[in-house]
Order: structure tokens, then C-alpha cells, then sequence
């Protein structure tokens, strides 16, 4: 079933939560819209939050107009579901270095020394966070 509501459920924390690419959305992009795979984590407030390098294109683009959404689904082999999200984002710099450390974790098996020393290099630069704050949260599930 699917409907919308301009929140994130419970329901929908816990799917988030889970290690799975959401596909973000700027406003402002060419005609089409070119969707990117990101991490991502939901908070506890209800945002959404990804990271960022500063001089990313997106950034240049949320900065003339803030909008984005993003879209995340189930895995292939389980039931069909998905959440979109679509609000206003703001650019943060504070705990953007913590916020890639905790999804580095989240998607990588850090005790790989190769994926040790890319989030080391990750962490040498600078980083934004992209907060999207929802105003419209739809969502389907078989």
C-alpha cells in the first residue's frame, strides 16, 4: 500500500536504518533529473542527512535552490517497498566529519585495511553535511 504523509514513521526510521543506497535529487539540475546513489542516515528528528565534499556540484546547485529528494528501496529479493522523501535541504559543516565516520562504518567493513585508509583520506578533507528536512514523505510497501 502506499501513502503520504510529511514525516518519517517509525516504520519508516527502521527501514532506513538499514545499510541501503538512497538516490538523491537536486532541484536546479538539467532536464532531466540525475539522480545519485548516496548514503545516508535518518535522525532521530526526522531529517535526513548525507555527506558531501564542499565544492561538489550538488552543493553548488542546493545553494541556488534548496530542494532535494531522495528515494530508497528494498533490496532485489525482498517484498517491494520504498520511501521518497522530498524537502528543503541546509548545508552543515558541524559533525560532517562524525556523520561520515558513523555511514563509513555502516557500509564498509572498516577492518579492511583498504577501506580503513579510504575513509582516513575521506576524513582529511573537508565535508558537508546536506540535511533534508521533509515535506512530503511517501512511501510504498507490498
Amino acid at each position: 500500500m502506499s501513502d503520504t504523509v510529511n514525516h518519517l514513521t517509525a516504520e519508516d526510521r527502521e527501514f532506513l536504518a538499514r545499510p541501503l543506497h538512497g538516490f538523491l535529487t537536486v532541484a536546479g539540475s538539467p532536464p532531466p533529473s540525475q539522480p545519485r546513489p548516496v548514503w545516508f542516515e535518518a535522525t532521530a528528528e526526522g531529517t535526513i542527512q548525507l555527506i558531501t565534499e564542499p565544492d561538489a556540484l550538488k552543493v553548488r546547485r542546493l545553494r541556488s535552490d534548496p530542494r532535494a529528494s531522495i528515494v530508497v528501496a528494498a533490496p532485489v529479493g525482498e517484498r517491494e517497498r520504498w520511501i521518497s522523501v522530498v524537502g528543503r535541504v541546509t548545508l552543515e559543516s558541524e559533525g560532517a566529519h562524525e556523520l561520515c565516520s558513523r555511514l563509513a562504518a555502516r557500509y564498509w567493513d572498516l577492518d579492511d585495511p583498504t577501506r580503513a585508509a579510504d575513509l582516513a583520506g575521506m576524513l582529511a578533507g573537508d565535508q558537508f553535511r546536506i540535511v533534508i528536512h521533509p515535506e512530503t514523505v511517501r512511501r510504498f510497501a507490498y
